[in-house]
């Protein structure tokens, strides 16, 4: 199985286009060691041909263009995406779709019931699209029965609901419903690999540790360093736990859970731009790589 980072940061992306926290204000004028991140999405493929886009992101025409095996050029218009997997109805994972509308043919998209019904209500853009090629929607079952996606053959996907939230929009914010946000399990049934990702992670429960632990690489949630990062930052009036993100460094955060394991890959992915391991020389950044986890990246290649 291959896996590539088409982008590795959280909503906004990094750096966000009117902020000017140290990080984002560092990036610009050069001032810290760090690279520039679109906002989160992966591509997984068993062949390197067909690929399954997790994601849509707003900045999904970039991450395309970046990554020129989506773009096989066989035809007219062409794409390697054979379908596009949503862990959630929030804005940075979904506004892409928009942006994919040209497409010859209905997409495939995969979501759980409770997606669908925030992406056809209170954020519709699947009947914003019904006017263009339309979308051939496939439930995704949150019994955590494994599933197939049409085109990747030798892939097998199993949804975990999560403990996270729906986004604001969403009539489920704060009563939330199995499938406002999943991670998933994809298993390679030629390589025997293993993924497990969760882009949005609010606790980490024995089943979502379970799945960790039989995963030979876990990307995961590393939205932000502290629970209240962006309160003392003075950029919002939200705790990380409110927005559905666990911290990574508090007391039962994401770096304790992950430092624990000893077995799979441990790599964060949707990464706020006020969060200090974007700076790759800060002190937290350091803490991380001593404990063995690392930080998507753009561009980054997995195999499993």
């Amino acid at each position: 199985m291959r896996i590539h980072v088409l982008g590795s940061g959280a909503g906004g992306g990094f750096p966000q286009w009117n902020c000017n926290c140290p990080n984002c204000r560092g990036l610009r004028e050069g001032q810290i060691q760090a690279r520039a991140r679109t906002q989160s999405s992966i591509a997984v493929s068993a062949n390197a041909e067909d690929w399954v886009l997790f994601n849509a992101s707003p900045d999904i025409r970039a991450q395309l263009e970046s990554f020129p095996e989506l773009q096989p050029a066989r035809q007219v218009r062409d794409t390697a995406i054979r379908a596009i997997l949503l862990v959630d109805a929030q804005i940075d994972h979904t506004t892409g779709l928009l942006m994919l509308r040209e497409h010859t043919a209905p997409w495939d998209v995969y979501c759980t019931q409770a997606v669908h019904d925030d992406l056809t209500t209170s954020f519709p853009i699947f009947n914003i699209l019904s006017h263009f090629r339309g979308v051939h929607w496939h439930e995704v079952p949150t019994d955590r029965t494994p599933f197939e996606i049409l085109g990747a053959s030798g892939l097998s996907f199993t949804a975990v609901p999560l403990k996270s939230e729906a986004p604001p929009y969403s009539p489920h914010r704060h009563n939330r419903v199995p499938g406002d946000n999943i991670g998933v399990r994809v298993y390679d049934s030629r390589t025997g690999g293993t993924l497990f990702y969760a882009p949005g992670l609010g606790q980490i429960d024995d089943e979502v540790l379970g799945f960790m632990r039989q995963a030979d690489c876990i990307l995961v949630d590393g939205t932000l360093w502290t629970d209240d990062e962006m309160i003392r930052g003075g950029i919002g009036d939200k705790r990380g736990h409110e927005m559905g993100h666990l911290d990574q460094s508090g007391q039962g955060g994401i770096m304790e859970t992950l430092s624990a394991l000893e077995g799979p890959r441990k790599i964060l992915i949707h990464i706020n731009n006020t969060n200090p391991i974007l700076n790759e020389t800060s002190p937290e950044r350091r803490t991380l790589e001593q404990a063995g986890i690392e930080v998507a990246y753009d561009g980054m290649e997995i195999a499993l």
